[in-house]
């Protein structure tokens, strides 16, 4: 089982029923990882991200399927998920995975926050105020925005997108990384002033606006 797996690298793991409890043991105990099956009993997992990310926003978590359906992995992603994995996996592919979006966790609570022009990011309350404004971000834009701004004025790839702040397994020619830099936009760019930069050929980059 999944739980098995965890435990053969070293974690502790606890596992659900369903999804109703699911959403109880998530919202009311201190876990390091979510990891969620999209057919889970009594309430599916797509259901129980949304409802996690209400109340956790910054919570790492791992959607787990055995649908292979391109609009499955875009919904989970859009609800918040930090990695989805397809079924079935390998053992040492599923632990790299675990690891990877562990890893990205901890280097971003464990930052400073960042102030860049008008734009300032905490990862430890995970808030993002713009010009003095509280900025109201979903989980995946806030990954977005503080890699963009722990990188301000470097020229970030798409590849390198998709593999820090979605994962290590994402097709190249997905649109996530387009769709996610356009909601950034509409929330931080005004009057002709443009944080969240597309450097045409090359990638995106996060420039300061006084």
């Amino acid at each position: 089982t999944v739980a098995d797996a965890l435990r053969l690298a070293g974690h502790e793991a606890v596992e659900s029923r369903d999804g109703a409890a699911a959403i109880e043991l998530a919202t009311r105990e201190s876990f390091e990882l979510v990891i969620l099956d999209v057919n889970m009993p009594r309430v599916d997992g797509f259901t129980v991200l949304e409802k996690i990310r209400r109340r956790r926003p910054t919570l790492p978590v791992i959607m787990l399927s055995a649908r292979d359906e391109r609009e499955d992995v875009v919904r989970g992603l859009k609800l918040g998920a930090d990695d989805y994995i397809r079924k079935p996996f390998g053992l040492e592919e599923f632990s790299l995975r675990v690891s990877a979006v562990l890893r990205r966790s901890s280097t971003a609570t464990q930052s400073s926050r960042i102030v860049s022009g008008d734009v300032e990011i905490d990862p430890e309350s995970a808030t993002v105020t713009h010009a003095g404004e509280p900025v109201s971000l979903s989980p995946t834009e806030f990954r977005l925005l503080h890699h963009l701004m722990v990188n301000a004025g470097q020229v970030l790839s798409k590849n390198h997108l998709l593999e820090s702040v979605w994962g290590i397994d994402y097709e190249t020619n997905s649109t996530v990384v387009e769709t996610y830099v356009s909601y950034l936009r509409r929330k931080l760019d005004h009057e002709g002033h443009e944080h969240v930069v597309t450097v045409r050929g090359f990638g995106i980059k996060f420039e300061a606006v006084a």
